[in-house]
């Protein structure tokens, strides 16, 4: 497929509610916390909002556990910016096997792409989850993620399903306990990762920030701090 990477018209952008902004230890409207389905019966990840070095971050602790915190959007942002800090890794996690996909931190873009685009097989299975799902699936989602063991620049997809791409942007224990800043292009990661399915980057329906420990049994410990989108 050819031809420059665009960007489809969509709402104005707006940046999630920051972290800082809150009053307690809930979440800042509209951000919610999303675990799975009931029918997986996982421990929910603990998100929360606690003060650390001078300022109010997202604190996210998984214990055998999944778990989401959720802003619902519908814009087309062309960059995003955080920083995040990752105290207790996951040893034990590999994004490459199923038996072991566990991430202790990830910041996670969903886009509304036509189904249309996604190629015949997965589309078969894309609708097949569609179906037995109380919720509307993306078509594609990009996570940035805090891995142990995979070098930094790593591009894989899920072992579960090709609708979920990650491109690890810290590794190992050098960086632990302290802060990491990064402004990411989104079209550039998007084409990365999904360019052969799409010319243009289609609008963003979610922003997720997340940890899950329920494959390895394990337990993290991340924070992450006010995130950014950008016109």
């Amino acid at each position: 497929m050819t031809g420059a990477l665009t960007t489809l018209a969509a709402e104005p952008v707006v940046s999630p509610p920051a972290f800082a902004s809150a009053t307690g230890s809930q979440l800042p409207a509209p951000w919610r916390v999303v675990g799975l389905p009931e029918r997986y019966a996982r421990p929910l990840t603990a998100i929360d909002i606690t003060p650390l070095d001078g300022t109010k971050v997202l604190r996210l602790r998984a214990d055998k556990s999944y778990g989401n915190a959720v802003f619902a959007t519908a814009s087309a942002p062309a960059s995003i910016s955080f920083k995040w800090r990752l105290d207790k890794p996951l040893l034990k996690a590999n994004i490459k096997e199923k038996t072991s996909d566990d991430i202790a931190l990830k910041v996670c873009l969903s886009f509304d792409m036509p189904v249309g685009n996604i190629p015949g097989f997965e589309r078969s299975l894309f609708r097949i989850a569609q179906f037995g799902s109380a919720e509307r699936l993306p078509t594609a989602t990009l996570c940035y993620i805090w891995d142990h063991g995979l070098p930094v620049g790593t591009e894989v997809a899920s072992p579960y399903t090709q609708r979920l791409r990650y491109i690890v942007l810290n590794s190992g224990e050098a960086q632990l306990g302290t802060w990491q800043a990064h402004k990411r292009s989104i079209a550039a990661d998007f084409k990365r990762a999904f360019g052969a399915e799409s010319e243009t980057t289609p609008p963003l329906t979610a922003l997720l920030v997340g940890a899950d420990a329920d494959n390895t049994l394990d337990t993290s410990l991340g924070y992450v701090g006010d995130i950014t989108l950008a016109p």
